[in-house]
């Protein structure tokens, strides 16, 4: 019985660490405090397998909103727009997630 509670302790853990994700941290500026360089967008996809096994599903916001500052090379983005797409598989599903907005260099 012993057995049986520990093995149930460790799945019920790896399945709430499963469920953990990064915030995407957006910034309120003054417009004294930034140079805008100009558009950027990127896109990142994470996956769902079985319906139940996250595949860089937790960190895709923030891959996307990194990957569309570094476009232009800059420290932070304003305005930002965040698209979601979904796509289906016989044993996935997709998600597909978009950032833009004005990339900003601060001063």
């Amino acid at each position: 019985m012993k057995v049986v509670k520990a093995l149930s302790t460790i799945l019920l853990s790896v399945v709430l660490a499963g469920c953990s994700g990064t915030s995407m941290k957006t910034q309120s500026l003054d417009e004294s405090q930034y140079t805008v360089l100009g558009p950027g967008s990127a896109t990142a996809t994470g996956i769902m397998l079985f319906q139940f096994i996250p595949i860089q599903q937790n960190d895709r916001f923030v891959r996307a909103q990194n990957a569309a500052i570094a476009t232009q090379g800059g420290d932070a983005l304003i305005n930002v727009e965040v698209q979601e797409d979904w796509f289906w598989a016989w044993i996935l599903n997709g998600y597909q997630t978009t950032v833009s907005g004005d990339v900003v260099k601060l001063k």
